[in-house]
């Protein structure tokens, strides 16, 4: 039985973005907040959302960017610190607008990276990080692949393709396209936010992954050490589409291992409380 869905719109920093919110089975488990791919939305994670909250128990948000899925155009060209921007500014002031704390934050691609950002800057307020092909730094596979989808847009029909998930598909394209193939880009990096971050880190990246090497997980692994890495063959970009069951099963033992942490955590705090309150 599917859990019962509701479609929104939020206001934030000044942009209205579409909003999915899956109800959790169980009220006392965490928020999982899904952050799409830089040329994701709402729509394109398809039926994912549903099965990892069917599998987890847990209430799901699922937003679309500012510029992309049915939230509001971009009327500008992005910034090198676009990703800084959401993770610092738009993403706490989403969960406070939305009554959320303590997610676990599900980011794809520039979605990951945004979670980083958010964890390293505010490291009391993820309960955990699930990321699926992260950034942390820019690496010529990475330019390289967006360049060949620079021509595809251009050749093929995937401007058709993209619409389908994305209002205004143009200016969602370029507006990704434009900043990653900046040359100013390529200085972009992340590995500052990596050491503050103090929750349970899962990187799940595809062995065939077009758009980064195991060099931007490692990293991760490097300056956090609580970070586990699965890279699945036969796999590209996307884990949950590629993989998507071995990339659910992962999730779901995840999160359980989290809860589980937690619940100790709780449980061994509230014993030294109660023997620290109790009369001699």
């Amino acid at each position: 039985m599917q859990a019962p869905q509701q479609r929104g719109e939020v206001l934030v920093d000044g942009k209205r973005l579409e909003t999915l919110w899956i109800e959790p089975a169980d009220k006392d488990r965490p928020a999982i907040v899904m952050l799409h791919e830089g040329l994701g939305s709402v729509a394109l994670w398809k039926d994912f959302p549903q099965l990892l909250a069917s599998r987890t128990g847990c209430g799901l948000l699922v937003y679309s960017r500012y510029g992309l899925g049915n939230s509001d155009r971009l009327l500008e060209k992005r910034p090198v610190k676009f990703m800084h921007h959401e993770g610092e500014v738009v993403l706490p002031e989403l969960l406070d607008k939305l009554n959320i704390t303590r997610p676990i934050l599900l980011g794809h691609s520039d979605g990951g990276s945004i979670a980083i950002i958010f964890a390293g800057k505010y490291p009391g307020r993820p309960r955990a990080l699930i990321l699926e092909a992260p950034h942390v730094f820019v690496e010529d596979l990475s330019v390289a692949s967006i360049a060949q989808a620079k021509v595809a847009y251009l050749t093929t029909d995937l401007p058709w393709k993209l619409g389908r998930y994305h209002q205004h598909v143009d200016a969602t394209f370029w507006g990704w396209n434009d900043i990653w193939l900046d040359p100013k880009f390529r200085s972009w990096n992340i590995e500052e936010y990596l050491p503050a971050i103090r929750c349970p880190v899962l990187c799940i990246q595809g062995e065939d992954d077009e758009y980064g090497t195991i060099a931007q997980v490692k990293a991760i692994q490097a300056r956090v050490p609580a970070t586990e890495i699965v890279m699945p063959p036969n796999c590209k970009h996307s884990p949950h589409r590629d993989q998507p069951e071995a990339t659910l099963e992962k999730m779901v033992e995840f999160v359980a291992k989290v809860e589980g942490s937690v619940s100790v955590t709780a449980v061994i705090k509230t014993a030294v409380e109660e023997q620290a309150a109790a009369p001699e």
